[in-house]
């Protein structure tokens, strides 16, 4: 491991161990690893404290430590993809839905809508934790993802996030789809037929992309083995609600 990327992983080891323990829950945690609490630490911090702690400890253990933290490590491709928060522990199939942060609503709404098709989006607005670095969380969505689709709402074209998330879609290969609610598609993705909103309802727009994602070679037997494992629940919703 390089020398900054090891500086730059120990830092974020240590404000991930500052927003999950207090300084005897750091020494039993660190002490698992057989490092020593730190002596004449004078800063009142905890960050402070784990990098001073984390002084001088090989590489080895220090990539371990990360990847007890579900953290991502340079140059260790297997650890690139732990899932984020809301995506683990399922077995369901992965959609991030990429959005920009004034239509959060409108995309928490279709990834409710999505759900009853053994669908689980991710919604970087809602799924990040308050104590989850937010951009590592995206990075992780990004990794793990088994399709993409990009909420083409006024601005969306404009966000430097959500073009980012396009090119990390398109350099993977995956399925994108561009679903069209206010604004045309841009760039790469702009040769593609996209999703037309039109006047109908977030449950109507879910079912074409489950259509759409049951027919495409890349994602169709993913989707149903995500299908079979979806445990019969009444959890449609109810109503038509528009976007």
């Amino acid at each position: 491991m390089r020398i900054a990327e090891k500086i730059a992983l120990i830092d974020k080891i240590g404000r991930e161990l500052q927003s999950r323990y207090g300084y005897d829950g750091i020494d039993v945690f660190l002490g698992e690893f057989h490092i020593d609490p730190p002596v004449n630490v004078t800063a009142n911090s905890k960050w402070v404290y784990v990098k001073s702690a984390l002084r001088g400890v090989s590489d080895d253990v220090v990539v371990r430590i990360a990847q007890e933290l579900d953290m991502v490590v340079p140059g260790s491709p297997g650890h690139l993809l732990v899932p984020p928060r809301n995506w683990k522990d399922t077995n369901l199939f992965r959609l991030f839905i990429s959005h920009i942060s004034k239509d959060k609503l409108k995309a928490t709404r279709l990834k409710e809508c999505l759900l009853p098709y053994a669908i689980i989006g991710f919604v970087a607005h809602e799924d990040i934790h308050p104590t989850l670095e937010w951009q590592l969380e995206i990075e992780r969505g990004l990794q793990t993802m088994d399709a993409f689709i990009a909420v083409h709402t006024v601005g969306f074209s404009q966000s430097y996030w959500t073009q980012q998330e396009i090119g990390f879609a398109i350099g993977r290969g995956i399925k994108v789809i561009s679903f069209k609610m206010d604004e045309d598609p841009t760039g790469f993705i702009s040769k593609q037929q996209a999703l037309s909103r039109r006047d109908r309802t977030a449950e109507e727009i879910a079912k074409e992309i489950d259509a759409l994602l049951s027919e495409d070679v890349r994602t169709a037997e993913r989707l149903a083995e995500a299908k079979a494992s979806l445990k019969p629940a009444s959890s449609a919703l109810d109503e038509d609600i528009p976007f």
